[in-house]
């Protein structure tokens, strides 16, 4: 295994809580993104591709976008159907000793986008649960975070229903329990 500069360390250790994110990584005025992250996003941005020297033998792949223009780079990505997790600088680089401290302070997913070209003024932007009770009873809920619209509802019979029900809500992201079975 590469022996990694520590900033290096330090992006792997925080994209290991978020492998089914992209990371944007707050570095001074961009936010980047490494390895696997970095292929992906610049086939999927069509953004430029570089490296840099990460403390191992081979070059790192990277790719990056400045602070104030990720807005544009993230509805794209969510867009797409992807999750993002962007983690900030959490102490100011010029006291810092040593890595400036990150951590991520905001996951944005399909449902929880709250502003943007993304969000439609006549269409709500539901994130929805799911949860599965005895007997063929459903838990369905669904809220829209953007204006805070609620809906919940129990639905007594078949999965048909439940998932008629799904339909019909245009929900961009659904959470499901875990105990719900996967077969169905």
């Amino acid at each position: 295994m590469a022996t990694y500069t520590p900033m290096i360390k330090q992006y792997l250790q925080v994209k290991a809580d978020y492998q089914d994110a992209f990371l944007f990584f707050r570095l001074g005025d961009f936010y980047e993104m490494f390895f696997e992250d970095a292929l992906k996003a610049s086939q999927e941005l069509e953004i430029t591709l570089t490296s840099r020297e990460g403390g191992g033998e081979d070059r790192i792949p990277m790719c990056g976008v400045p602070y104030h223009s990720a807005p544009n780079y993230i509805e794209q990505l969510v867009a797409k159907g992807y999750k993002v997790a962007i983690c900030e600088q959490t102490e100011d680089p010029k006291t810092a000793k040593g890595v400036v401290k990150r951590e991520v302070v905001q996951l944005i997913t399909p449902g929880t986008m709250m502003e943007g070209r993304g969000l439609l003024d006549k269409e709500n932007n539901f994130i929805a649960t799911v949860s599965i009770f005895p007997g063929n009873r459903y838990g369905f809920a669904c809220s829209d975070l953007s204006t805070g619209e609620s809906r919940a509802t129990l639905i007594n019979g078949s999965i048909d229903e439940l998932i008629n029900e799904l339909s019909i809500s245009g929900a961009k992201e659904v959470v499901i329990d875990s105990s719900f079975p996967a077969e169905i």
